[in-house]
Parts: C-alpha cells; sequence; structure tokens
C-alpha cells in the first residue's frame, strides 16, 4: 500500500494487475502528449516548448492530485517511465507533426479512452487516500482533463474545457468519475465495473465528438442566448 493511503484493505486504485495497469497508464500519457506537442506546433514553440507542453499535458492532472492528496514524491517523478514517455512523445511530434496531424482523428480516439481510463484511476486514488466521494469525484476530474488545463494556460488559449464552441470534455470524465464513486461507496469496484465507467466516458466523449455536443450556455431573461464575444 502506498505511503498514507488509508488502511482499507485492498487498494481500491489498483484495478487491474499492476503490469496492465501501468500500459494502460502509458498508453495514454503518450497520447496526452501528442494533443500537448501538437498545440506548442502551432504556437511555434520550439523543441523545448514542444517537450514541456507534451510533459505538462501528460502528467499535470496527476501531479496536482497526489499533491492535494499527499501522494509524494509524487508517481510522475518517481517512475521514469511516467516523466520520460512525454518527452518521447514530444520528439516525435517534433519531427512527424505533419504526420500525427493527419492521424489527429485517431489520437482523438485515444484521448478519450486516456479520459476514461484516468478519471476512474484518479477517482479511485483519491479514495484511498481518505477522501470522501465528492472529493474524490473532483480529484477524478482533475486527473483526466487537469494537464490539459494547464497546457492551455501556458500556452495563452481559454482552457478547451471551458470554451462553449468545443465538444463537451469535462462532463463525460465528471459522469465516469461519479460512477467510480458510486461503486466505490457500494463495495463493487472492479477491473470489470471500472472498465465499464471508463468506457462511459469514453463513449459519451466520442459521441460528443461525432454529434457536436456542447454544454449549454447562459440565457438573458428574455429567452435569447448571451452574445458570443
Amino acid at each position: 500500500m502506498a505511503p498514507g493511503a488509508v488502511e482499507t484493505g485492498a487498494v481500491t486504485s489498483q484495478i487491474f494487475p499492476s503490469d496492465v495497469q501501468q500500459t494502460l497508464d502509458l498508453v495514454g500519457i503518450f497520447v496526452f502528449a501528442l494533443s500537448g506537442g501538437l498545440l506548442a506546433v502551432r504556437k511555434n514553440m520550439d523543441i523545448f516548448g514542444i517537450c514541456v507542453l507534451a510533459e505538462v499535458t501528460a502528467l499535470g492532472g496527476g501531479v496536482m492530485r497526489d499533491l492535494v492528496i499527499g501522494a509524494t514524491p509524487v508517481a510522475a517523478f518517481s517512475n521514469l517511465g511516467y516523466f520520460s514517455t512525454p518527452l518521447a512523445a514530444g520528439l516525435v511530434v517534433f519531427f512527424l507533426h505533419p504526420q500525427v496531424e493527419r492521424i489527429n482523428r485517431s489520437v482523438q480516439t485515444l484521448d478519450a479512452l486516456g479520459l476514461g481510463l484516468f478519471c476512474v484511476t484518479g477517482t479511485a486514488k483519491a479514495h484511498d487516500y481518505g477522501l470522501g466521494s465528492v472529493a474524490s469525484v473532483a480529484l477524478g476530474m482533475v486527473t483526466a482533463a487537469g494537464g490539459g488545463v494547464m497546457r492551455d494556460v501556458l500556452a495563452q488559449e481559454i482552457p478547451s474545457l471551458l470554451r462553449w464552441d468545443r465538444e463537451i470534455y469535462a462532463v463525460p470524465a465528471l459522469i465516469g468519475s461519479a460512477t467510480t464513486a458510486v461503486l466505490i461507496a457500494v463495495d463493487h469496484l472492479t477491473a470489470a465495473t471500472g472498465t465499464t465507467a471508463a468506457l462511459t466516458a469514453f463513449l459519451l466523449r466520442m459521441f460528443a465528438l461525432k454529434f457536436g455536443w456542447r454544454a449549454p450556455r447562459a440565457w438573458h431573461r428574455n429567452g435569447s442566448r448571451t452574445s458570443e464575444e
């Protein structure tokens, strides 16, 4: 059991066998890093900027979660694979960004899978460290989407999950995290049910991309939408 975790028997966040979970984590980290690197290219950053945005996008959410729950040293820095994988993705983007842009749809699909995985494992890890359901759900969302927010801020962009003209991203993470919290509360979080929660978030994100689902915006009292500025 990780230092600082609450003694509750089995570690909830170890949903899958350790080698399987680490492989899934690394795949998710790699794809998140690709999206950070691509934004850096669009912003005309040099190789250092590309690697920084790749690292921040891939690891930022997990770092914020671990700092909040006191899981130190954070996993991103205690596991060399977690730290080096975004660097590899950054170099791939640096040398092959036209090819990566051409498969952007595939990158978005894998990104949605990472979103589903990380909202589940982030929620479960927060629970392991003694947080209640609401806080665990919040940190599940942070794990899944926090790196993207940090990426956009560093690139001087309005975070994608706050923009009305982008398909919903945080909402699928919220639903996946909330589903995980319910499964924990009824003592029924297993590899099968955790996978179901992750796939729920994944499918919601994919449907949002396909059908252009967006969160509702504010309305004036006379019923018209606020002006787009």
